[in-house]
């Protein structure tokens, strides 16, 4: 799909075009020109970073640890509901009205 010159990916207009069509994108004949420019250089430096030897590395989520802050669940009385319920739209007593979605 893609084609390479001296080492670096280059996207044709074609191609950006196809990737606007995909992404429901309307694009000027200056914006394909930027585009193509502009994700070549992402897919080339996407390139670079495939070559890296990543064998010994140990895949993670974070660049960095991030502990997972726990706490114990406890089970406390709501005392807010008139709060929370003085912007609805419509209510019934205590509770939000809202439209019957399921027939």
């Amino acid at each position: 799909m893609f084609s390479f010159s001296r080492g670096k990916m280059k996207l044709t207009h074609e191609e950006v075009k196809k990737i606007a069509r995909l992404a429901r994108l309307q694009l000027t004949e200056a914006d394909l020109e930027k585009y193509a420019t502009q994700l070549s250089a992402v897919l080339s430096y996407i390139e670079r970073l495939n070559q890296l030897d990543t064998a010994n590395i140990e895949p993670t989520a974070h660049a960095f640890l991030v502990p997972t802050p726990f706490r114990e669940d406890k089970v406390k009385p709501y005392t807010e509901q008139e709060l929370s319920l003085q912007n609805a739209p419509d209510r019934e007593g205590p509770f939000f009205k809202v439209p019957k979605v399921i027939a």
